[in-house]
């Protein structure tokens, strides 16, 4: 397999993101600081976009306020850790993926709403 086939190999997912049609606030529960928005999720991991670099490797505890759709619920903690960080098309900004580490059913069934009911469906 040629190099830039591997690297498309590499790029595909098992599990498919959703993009959000508006973005969602994620907060570092330890510092109680916001981290960034949420621009994608699926039930292995996130990727959220700020205006500050995230160091890959740290384990975090966030939270994510919801809309008042998600079951009534207002916000969700889970753990995760950031593998990666990259600018984003807005050089201001920086892109960062998490992979969720042992998420909750309650945050699971939170993905899954709001993938019902507050994302594009693709």
């Amino acid at each position: 397999m040629a190099a830039s086939e591997k690297a498309i190999e590499d790029n595909k997912r098992s599990v498919p993101r959703r993009h959000l049609i508006y973005y969602l606030r994620v907060f570092d529960v330890e510092t109680n600081s916001l981290l960034g928005n949420l621009v994608d999720i699926s039930t292995k991991g996130i990727m959220v976009v700020s205006d500050q670099h995230v160091e890959p490797g740290k384990l975090y505890k966030l939270r994510m306020v919801l809309p008042d759709t998600v079951e009534g619920r207002k916000e969700v903690e889970f753990d995760a850790e950031s593998r990666w960080c990259k600018h984003d098309v807005n050089e201001l900004f920086y892109d960062t993926g998490f992979e969720l580490l042992d998420p909750h059913p309650e945050f699971l069934d939170a993905v899954d709403r709001l993938v019902e009911d507050c994302l594009f469906q693709e």
